[in-house]
């Protein structure tokens, strides 16, 4: 039975049985060129992540539209600033969720003649616009604060201030823990930056209570000071979101999921041994290319089988793995383990 047939794999390969010499061709292709396998049970896991990240979107942008409606008509009644500003914050937040969606858009359609990989890299893009956003923010807060620590005001409806400070800090944390989590569990740098910008905005809106306080008991100080601590705060926030967005940009990837590809190659029978592991993350999925040595002795149609078995065992072991390219080449001094010579 030839490597293809195997009941582990139910997708084909185009290999022909027309004559012998073909098919000796044919496996002595997938023995010596890279091996890739991308079965639609594969895809689906991917758009199912993708539904989830714009699930998390849908969800923060109700509760963030909501406390942007909230805090505006406060604003209208109050004058005060820092409330407009806090406001902003949020519409801003809400928007940042318009390029997240695109990408995850964008990464549902099928590869190309020109984007070989698909369009995932679509998510590190908008990863790049959410930090852009944050630092401009961040920016915006610090002169805001500047201006009203110059030219204080007094604040009326103090009450109803500290209260929309209050709905701005819960609509922002549940956008936050949505967002952040559903990022973490499909595997987005761009969900989990924008999860990362809607907690900087819970933050400013839980400033809106110091705010309200100082204003309360006559320190008009108390506004812009505070104000530009937020901004500090913001901006450690964007350098770390820039980090992770920037490393995902680099190909970065967690060093386990490195070791864990190769003990799980390592245990495949016929493996003699792992030369090289290299992943990649492609929006928010994993891609693997491996090369692994086999016993020089091999027959072609064995040789073959081992990528097959490697290449399963990768998308099984490791999370969020989609596809695998397995290169097999005859190790110079490789002997099989486990399984006899000639299979």
């Amino acid at each position: 039975m030839s490597a293809d047939q195997h009941s582990g794999h139910g997708h084909g390969h185009g290999h022909g049985r027309t004559n012998a010499a073909t098919r000796a061709w044919r496996a002595v292709a997938h023995l010596v060129l890279p091996h890739s396998h991308d079965a639609a049970d594969r895809i689906d896991p991917a758009m199912e992540s993708s539904r989830a990240g714009m699930r998390a979107l849908w969800i923060s942008l109700i509760a963030l539209g909501v406390t942007a409606a909230i805090q505006a008509a406060v604003v209208l009644a109050s004058g005060s600033v820092a409330l407009l500003s806090d406001t902003l914050h949020n519409v801003a937040d809400a928007l940042t969720a318009v390029p997240v969606g695109i990408a995850f858009l964008l990464g549902r359609r099928p590869a190309t003649r020109r984007f070989t990989y698909g369009y995932g890299r679509a998510e590190d893009v908008a990863g790049i616009i959410v930090v852009a956003v944050i630092a401009t923010s961040a920016v915006l807060a610090g002169l805001e604060s500047l201006r009203r620590l110059a030219e204080p005001t007094d604040m009326r409806h103090i009450g109803a201030v500290a209260v929309a400070g209050l709905i701005g800090f819960a609509g922002n944390e549940i956008a936050a823990q949505v967002r952040i989590r559903t990022g973490r569990r499909i595997g987005s740098a761009a969900l989990v930056a924008d999860g990362l910008h809607a907690r900087t905005d819970a933050l400013t809106s839980a400033a809106v209570l110091l705010s309200a306080g100082g204003a309360a008991i006559g320190w008009r100080w108390a506004d812009p000071v505070i104000g530009l601590v937020i901004t500090a705060v913001i901006g450690a926030v964007t350098v770390g979101a820039a980090r992770h967005v920037l490393a995902r940009l680099m190909d970065a990837v967690d060093p386990a999921l490195v070791e864990q590809a190769t003990g799980t190659l390592n245990q495949v029978d016929g493996v003699a041994e792992v030369d090289r592991v290299r992943l990649r993350w492609i929006g928010h999925t994993l891609h693997a290319e491996v090369t692994i040595s086999v016993a020089a002795a091999l027959s072609l149609e064995r040789a073959h089988r081992i990528a097959h078995d490697a290449e399963d065992a990768l998308i099984r072991a490791v999370p969020r793995l989609t596809t695998a390219t397995v290169h097999a080449h005859p190790g110079r001094s490789a002997v099989l383990r486990d399984t006899p010579i000639g299979q």
